[in-house]
């Protein structure tokens, strides 16, 4: 039975008794270019621990268990991952659980990451790997196109999920998969999305560092100065000097700073004790 097919995939959720379900994200990539440029871009070897969260029926998770030294498959669907034990071969660990609350503590440093992440739990997800004291050194994931691009966005575009991720590491776009190279087609375009995990972009406390970036964002179209003027509860002559001591422009808006950028600014918002 070929799982890049999408005649194939419907016969094996037949004899399994399962229906796709749109609203869990259930839409099954059946594009074997595609699939392959998701695994590609995390350029596994035998020398890795390959997380594959969400594997459905297995389309990438026997390949991976070629190429890896290890393999451990998070789904959360009893069925699947049942049908993921049947023979499987010594380097894969079939986990029965929700990703979002698996510890990842137990898989070894610099383990890579690989997901057919559900449109509604891209952030989740991020957020899981990304701040976890034990992160992927690389993440290949196939997501929402429009959420990667935004993703990947340059400054004059970026936004709070952006930086939350090139905060953390090096975000790039590998392959665009067109919406009827899935089945059942969802209703939007996908992409493969690979993040190289370098650690913080500069030292600072992750919770106070995003809660000046939210302060920043808090107010849409506003300029910053009387966006942080609102958040933060600060006199607008104070927001004033604030921007112009982070050697910000007067009229900058939030979208438009780098990680320099917000550097500057929370190394002055800690010296000021505004994130206390």
């Amino acid at each position: 039975m070929d799982l890049t097919r999408a005649e194939d995939v419907r016969t094996a959720l037949k004899l399994a008794g399962i229906r796709p379900n749109k609203g869990l994200g259930q839409h099954f990539l059946v594009d074997k270019p595609s699939l392959e440029a998701i695994m590609d871009a995390a350029a596994v070897t035998k020398a890795d621990t390959v997380l594959e969260i969400g594997p459905g029926l297995g389309v990438m998770t026997r390949p991976l268990t070629e190429l890896a030294g290890q393999v451990v498959a998070v789904e959360t669907d009893r069925v699947l991952a049942e049908i993921l034990t049947r023979d499987a071969p010594d380097n894969l660990q079939v986990v029965l659980e929700d990703i979002l609350t698996f510890d990842v503590s137990s898989l070894p440093a610099g383990y890579k990451a690989i997901a057919n992440i559900p449109y509604y739990l891209t952030s989740k997800i991020f957020r899981l790997l990304i701040e976890s004291p034990n992160p992927p050194s690389v993440m290949s994931v196939l997501i929402q196109k429009e959420v990667a691009e935004r993703i990947v966005a340059k400054p004059g575009q970026l936004s709070i999920l952006a930086l939350s991720v090139q905060y953390y590491g090096h975000p790039e776009i590998v392959r665009i998969v067109e919406r009827h190279k899935f089945w059942p087609a969802p209703a939007v375009d996908s992409a493969v999305l690979r993040v190289t995990l370098t650690g913080p972009a500069f030292p600072a406390d992750p919770a106070k560092l995003f809660r000046l970036i939210k302060a920043g964002y808090g107010e849409k179209r506003k300029q910053l100065k009387n966006a942080l003027a609102g958040s933060l509860n600060l006199s607008s002559e104070f927001a004033i000097q604030l921007i112009a001591d982070a050697k910000l422009i007067p009229t900058a808006r939030a979208q438009e700073l780098d990680l320099k950028a917000w550097q500057r600014l929370y190394k002055l918002a800690e010296k000021h004790q505004l994130l206390d």
